[in-house]
């Protein structure tokens, strides 16, 4: 049943994966309380991706076990995920307003009323086409979309890779206002020096590996620096 909660919302024990032979992943072991804001950390090529979508069930590992609220990912854990992909997935074709009716028609958790104010608020007509849009509004909108359901876990895969720097600060304020409180958010992003402040954990992915895991402000007080400057030191950024 979904409505059980688990201590750790989300849990991976070994997992791998490879692709064609080349492994991706190698042997992560991760567990993500409820309630936090996890930074997924790391290079191009690191695997920050895979573990998004093996999580989301979108990929199954090679090899491990991956748990989400002591499920493994299918109907029921997808019930309690919000995942935004670094790509949309949405159709170009329809209004926003389109949009709205399709995730209210297909999402039982969707507050629309919750989508309107974010939408308002990030001045975004809902009669515009998608299509006619910039890139940086598709995807505030897309975040809208995601972070209007009432989830569980939220799985955000650069979400403010496209949005212009003096949009950054709206969007994670956005982002922190409109998730549940129980809730757990894993946030891959190379944008680290903006988003730091709001990490209350981090993992750090090195070739597929876990090099690097903690609260934020422990691994700040031990290592002397920001998230950012330990990140630039260790990938040579």
């Amino acid at each position: 049943m979904t409505d059980t909660k688990y201590e750790d919302i989300l849990k991976l024990v070994g997992v791998s994966k490879a692709f064609s032979g080349n492994l991706v992943l190698n042997e992560v072991n991760l567990s993500l309380p409820a309630g936090a804001i996890v930074g997924l950390l790391g290079p191009n090529g690191s695997g920050k991706t895979t573990i998004l979508k093996l999580v989301n069930g979108l990929l199954t590992p090679t090899s491990g076990t991956v748990l989400v609220n002591g499920m493994p990912p299918g109907v029921e854990s997808k019930k309690i995920i919000s995942y935004l992909p670094e790509r949309t997935y949405l159709n170009n074709w329809m209004r926003i307003s389109e949009l709205l009716d399709f995730f209210a028609d297909f999402y039982e958790d969707f507050d629309r009323k919750k989508a309107e104010e974010m939408l308002k608020s990030l001045d975004v007509d809902q009669t515009a086409v998608l299509k006619t849009l910039s890139k940086g509004t598709k995807e505030k909108v897309q975040l809208v979309l995601v972070m209007s359901r009432k989830a569980r876990l939220y799985l955000l895969d650069e979400p403010i890779g496209g949005v212009d720097p003096a949009a950054r600060d709206y969007i994670l304020q956005t982002i922190l206002n409109n998730y549940m409180e129980d809730a757990t958010i894993l946030l891959s992003t190379h944008l680290i020096q903006d988003v730091e402040h709001i990490f209350d954990r981090i993992i750090f992915l090195n070739k597929g590996r876990v090099v690097l895991e903690g609260a934020a402000d422990t691994i700040r007080e031990e290592k002397g620096k920001s998230i950012d400057a330990l990140f630039r030191e260790e990938f040579r950024c």
